[in-house]
């Protein structure tokens, strides 16, 4: 990662270290193509930070998270995955054969904006995950 990365200068702004731990994470998250489960970080991270533990992974995720800077998602297993939070968006999961598709924030912008107009509540979290039957299982 470059020193002039949003994630590390955003980090720095806040006035927290960027430890090799966070780096590592950040650039493994950065690099998927997909959500990874925090022991999915862990085994990739373990070739980059050979004494990494693997609590310091999940510490690490949770307070990537926390600064905004990786995007937790609920995808049915009970378990949380991980990915960079790069853009807004949510998700479609399929309960039937786990397949997701992304659904850009834009198309939910309204439903957001009503919910803080009707609640009051200002919405900070910009990441849902909704679950249902895709239309492959659907016509199985």
């Amino acid at each position: 990662m470059k020193t002039n990365d949003y994630s590390i200068e955003h980090l720095r702004a806040l006035g927290y270290r960027v430890t090799p731990q966070r780096l590592a994470i950040l650039q493994i998250l950065k690099e998927s193509e997909q959500h990874l489960t925090p022991g999915e970080v862990f085994r990739r991270a373990q070739s980059r930070l050979p004494g990494l533990t693997e609590p310091t992974v999940y510490r690490t995720l949770d307070f990537l998270a926390q600064q905004g800077l990786a995007l937790p998602a609920h995808l049915g297993n009970g378990q949380f995955a991980y990915e960079y939070a790069g853009h807004k968006h949510h998700h479609l999961v399929c309960r039937s054969c786990g397949h997701m598709m992304e659904v850009d924030h834009q198309d939910l912008l309204a439903l957001y904006q009503q919910f803080e107009m009707t609640t009051g509540y200002q919405i900070d979290s910009m990441h849902l995950t909704f679950f249902g039957t895709c239309p492959g299982c659907q016509k199985n």
